[in-house]
C-alpha cells in the first residue's frame, strides 16, 4: 500500500503527543493490553451502526479499524498506539451530539467526525470551541463544515459530485436527455440534484422529467416509474441512498429498456447488499465514486485483500473513506507534531495524501477535490464503466 505522507517525526513530537493519553476505555480498537494508557492516542468516530442505514456506518467503522490495526502494528503515531471508539448514532443528529460528548469525556484527541451530513453538521457546530480536528469520512453536504475552521472531509462535497455526474455524462457521450428521481426532504439528495441540474445546463443536457419522493412515500414508486418510463430517456439520475434506491429499482425492474442507465453518487454504495435476493435488479446502475475495489493500483489491492481477510466482504467507498481518514489523521498529527485541533487544521492545508480514494489536498474550508469514475453493475458485479 502506498504509505500516506508523514513529514515530521521527531523526539519533541513524541513528547508532545505522549501528553494526550488517558485512562483506557472500552473501545472498538484497543491497543495491546500491555500498552500504558499514557502511550495511547484516543480516536473517536460516530455513525449509524443499527437501523436502515447501518451499512454505511459499519463500512466506515471497519475501514477505520483496519487502518488502526495497520498503524499500530507499524509502531503507531510517534510510538503511541491508537485506541478507536466508534459510537452508534442510529443516524440521528441528537444522538450524534451525545456520542460526541461521550467521546470527549473519554479523552478523545483525534476525531473521525460523523458518517452522515446531518449528524456531521450538528457535531461540527457543537465542537466549534473545542480544540479537536473533525475529519468526516463521508459527510458530503456543502455547508456542514461552515463555522468551524477545524472541520474537514475525506469525500468530495455534493455540489462537486452533482457537477461531476453531469460532466461525466457529457464526456462519455452517454446521452443528451435525462430524467431525475430525488428525495425532496433530504439535503443530500436535494443538493446533488441542484448541482446536477446546473451541470446539465452547462453541458447542454436536457432534463426531460423530474420526479420526487419523501421519507414518508419511499415505499411506493408506481407513479414516479410511470412518469419516468413515459419520458423515454436513456439515463435516470438517482441521487439517493441505497435503501430507497433498492425499492425503486425492484419496482422498476422490467419496465425500462435494457439500455437505460440509473446513475447515482456515493449514496448508492451498498446497493448490492440491498438487492441480494436478485442482483440483476441493479443491472445498469452507474455509481460515481473515487474508489473501485477492482482497481489494479497496488495500494487499492492491498487494502481490498486486507479488508476481505478481516471482514469476509469487499470494501465499498465508505470503508475506503474510513480507512483513508485514519491515515490522514495520522499524517496531520505527525505534520503538526501535536494532536491540537488548531495545529492539525493548519497541517491539513499543507498535506498531500495518496490514499485508496485518490490523491487529496485540502483548502482552509475543509474541502478536497479528487478524480472520480463510474462503476457499472451487471449480474451482481461492479466494474469501471467503459473499461
Amino acid at each position: 500500500m502506498k504509505k500516506l505522507i508523514s513529514l515530521v517525526l521527531a523526539a519533541m513530537m513524541v513528547m508532545s503527543l505522549a501528553a494526550c493519553g488517558g485512562d483506557t476505555p472500552a473501545s472498538t480498537g484497543k491497543a495491546d493490553a500491555g500498552t500504558k494508557a499514557a502511550e495511547t492516542i484516543k480516536m473517536g468516530g460516530i455513525g449509524p451502526l443499527t437501523g436502515d442505514y447501518a451499512n454505511y456506518g459499519i463500512s466506515v467503522k471497519q475501514g477505520a479499524e483496519l487502518a488502526v490495526k495497520e498503524i499500530n502494528a507499524a509502531g503507531g503515531i510517534a510510538g503511541q498506539q491508537i485506541e478507536l471508539s466508534f459510537q452508534d448514532s442510529q443516524g440521528d443528529a441528537e444522538s450524534a451530539v451525545n456520542a460526541y460528548g461521550k467521546l470527549l469525556d473519554w479523552g478523545m484527541k483525534l476525531s473521525l467526525g460523523c458518517v452522515f451530513s446531518g449528524e456531521t453538521a450538528t457535531v461540527v457546530a457543537a465542537a466549534k470551541d473545542d480544540d479537536i480536528l473533525l475529519l468526516t469520512p463521508s459527510g458530503s453536504s456543502d455547508n456542514i463544515l461552515q463555522g468551524n475552521d477545524k472541520a474537514f472531509r475525506v469525500c468530495f462535497n455534493d455540489s462537486y459530485q452533482g457537477t461531476m455526474a453531469a460532466n461525466y455524462i457529457k464526456e462519455h457521450a452517454i446521452t443528451d436527455k435525462v430524467a431525475v428521481l430525488y428525495q425532496s426532504d433530504y439535503d443530500y439528495s436535494v443538493g446533488l440534484y441542484e448541482s446536477f441540474k446546473a451541470g446539465c445546463e452547462t453541458n447542454g443536457i436536457t432534463i426531460a422529467e423530474v420526479q420526487t419522493f419523501t421519507e414518508g412515500t419511499k415505499t411506493d414508486f408506481t407513479t414516479q416509474i410511470n412518469k419516468l418510463v413515459a419520458a423515454d430517456v436513456k439515463l435516470i439520475f438517482i441521487p439517493i441512498y441505497a435503501e430507497p434506491a433498492s425499492t425503486f429499482l425492484t419496482q422498476a425492474k422490467g419496465k425500462f429498456g435494457d439500455d437505460v442507465y440509473f446513475f447515482g453518487a456515493d449514496g448508492l454504495d451498498g446497493i448490492m447488499e440491498k438487492v441480494a435476493q436478485d442482483v440483476t435488479i441493479a443491472d445498469n446502475v452507474l455509481m460515481l465514486t473515487p474508489f473501485a475495489a477492482d482497481s489494479q493500483e497496488a495500494d487499492v489491492q492491498a487494502f481490498v485483500k486486507a479488508y476481505q481477510a478481516a471482514y469476509n466482504a469487499t470494501p465499498d467507498q465508505f470503508a475506503a473513506d474510513g480507512y483513508d481518514a485514519v491515515y490522514i489523521l495520522k499524517a496531520a498529527a505527525e505534520k503538526a507534531g501535536s494532536t491540537s485541533g488548531a495545529a492539525m487544521a493548519k497541517a491539513m492545508t499543507e498535506l498531500e495524501i495518496d490514499g485508496v480514494t485518490g490523491n487529496m489536498k485540502w483548502t482552509a474550508d475543509g474541502n478536497t477535490q479528487k478524480n472520480a469514475m463510474a462503476i457499472i453493475y451487471k449480474n451482481g458485479t461492479g466494474s469501471v464503466f467503459g473499461e
